[in-house]
């Protein structure tokens, strides 16, 4: 199937629908914008079909679900908008095939059209959401799937199974697997707070980037039933269907802003992912992710720099953890004209209470950038729960600013003044200069290895950067 299929990992609250969330869908801008470049990825593939499969479908417990509809359609008028519906027209011989390619494999399937309590031709909004990013005018044939409570490995055998269906009609299909990660990051999370939830979506996150889907049927089931999640069986389904392909996975954002993990991800041949810019690993939200560092102690090469970074970070913060308000970032002048990366790094009483970051800019100015970071630090680290209110009096910030990477050889480097990237094809780890117990180049670029998944044989590309210290 080399060059013929992509997948999309999609998430789906309707509140980062612009039309549903409002000014508040400004808190998933990372989503948003890594669901506009799949929407591209998309258009640069040009589908014969779309199949995707969403966990608010209507389930059968022990069977799957196949809309053989001739068009689907529905609309978020539920969530407060009414005129952002999508109309699509279904592909009958697609779904069909893939019912008959289940079928030979022993895998339980049924038609939508066999019980209207199945609801064929209707989309719910975990189809909703992520096409009306991806396919506002329902341009491509569209079958929906719905998920079992049959085991993992049977949702990746009709992942599989839907391969062959697409090419024994020779269709280049797009798989989209809508799903949140956990739903209990936090102590207002809606499913309740559990502090496994962190601890799966890092799991997750790391098993997409290293493209690793596969290894998702073997999470510890402890772990998965507490993280409350609803888009692992959609995930694990996509890796079988890219199974034997030439796809390579890029993690475009990961975010938690409410307490649920928002993960956006493409699958696809490299020349796709090329075509599209993002022949390189993006930096990203999640300092998980990214393979950030998570000290700042230290001093860099400008630690005495005027602390407005600093204090626009904390402003962002307490407007948020207080008000759940985004605060608007002020004018791209003085110290945040020109954009930049930004490491937004929390402390508390000497621990490490949060850290995100991007290696790139990603937003139109550096006040953009820290707003952001310094929202996403506070609330979306995976590897902590979210800052409440009584723990701000006491809380260090700490703002880098990166500058723009060049090449570099391990002659150049010094992890006294300068940060290092290493690279080898996609994967990409970093790490922040002068820290604690990183006094040699060799131990900067070991540590970087490892956060990128990188092993010690493998032949790497360095980058290095000088980084502008806000305490």
């Amino acid at each position: 199937m080399s060059g013929t299929v992509l997948g999309i990992i999609a998430p789906h609250p309707p509140i980062m629908v612009p039309e549903v969330g409002g000014p508040r869908a400004h808190v998933t801008s990372a989503s948003i914008d890594a669901m506009n470049t799949a929407r591209d990825a998309l258009r640069a593939f040009d589908p014969d079909a779309v199949v995707l499969m969403s966990p608010h479908a209507p389930i059968a417990r022990s069977e799957f679900a196949v809309d053989t509809s001739e068009g689907t359609r529905g609309s978020l008028a539920a969530f407060g908008a009414p005129r952002t519906a999508i109309s699509a027209r279904g592909d009958v011989a697609l779904a069909r095939a893939i019912i008959t390619e289940a079928e030979a494999d022993g895998i339980p399937i049924v038609s939508r059209a066999t019980t209207p309590l199945l609801e064929p031709g209707v989309l719910d909004h975990g189809a909703l959401v992520p096409l009306s990013f991806l396919d506002p005018d329902g341009a491509y044939p569209l079958v929906e799937l719905s998920p079992s409570f049959l085991p993992l490995e049977t949702h990746v055998a009709l992942g599989r199974a839907i391969g062959r269906a697409a090419a024994s009609l020779g269709r280049r299909v797009a798989f989209v697997a809508s799903g949140d990660c956990s739903h209990r990051l936090t102590r207002d999370a809606p499913a309740g707070y559990s502090v496994r939830g962190a601890e799966f979506d890092e799991a997750l996150v790391d098993h997409v980037a290293a493209g690793d889907l596969l290894g998702l049927v073997s999470l510890d089931g402890s772990l998965v039933e507490a993280a409350g999640e609803c888009g692992l069986r959609s995930f694990v389904t996509l890796g079988g269907f890219l199974q034997g392909s030439d796809a390579s996975p890029r993690v475009l954002a990961y975010e938690g802003p409410w307490g649920v993990g928002y993960l956006t991800a493409v699958i696809a041949s490299p020349s796709l992912l090329e075509a599209i810019g993002v022949g390189e690993a993006p930096a990203r939200r999640s300092s998980a992710a990214t393979g950030s560092d998570d000290a700042t102690d230290g001093a860099s090469d400008a630690e005495a720099a005027p602390s407005a970074p600093v204090a626009l970070a904390r402003r962002a913060i307490d407007a948020y953890v207080r008000e759940r308000r985004a605060l608007q970032p002020p004018p791209p002048e003085g110290v945040f004209a020109t954009p930049h990366g930004a490491f937004v790094s929390l402390h508390r009483q000497g621990m490490l209470r949060g850290c995100i970051g991007t290696i790139s800019p990603t937003e139109d100015s550096l006040g953009a950038e820290i707003v952001h970071n310094a929202i996403q630090a506070a609330t979306a680290d995976p590897r902590f729960p979210a800052l409440e209110a009584d723990e701000l009096d006491d809380l260090e910030i700490s703002v880098d600013v990166l500058g723009p990477p060049e090449p570099a050889t391990l002659e150049d480097l010094d992890p006294r003044q300068y940060g290092v990237i290493v690279s080898a094809d996609w994967r990409r780890g970093l790490l922040l200069p002068d820290l604690d117990g990183v006094d040699t180049v060799e131990d900067q670029v070991a540590i970087a290895m490892r956060k990128a998944g990188i092993e010690p044989h493998e032949r790497v590309r360095l980058e290095r950067f000088r980084v502008t210290r806000y305490h």
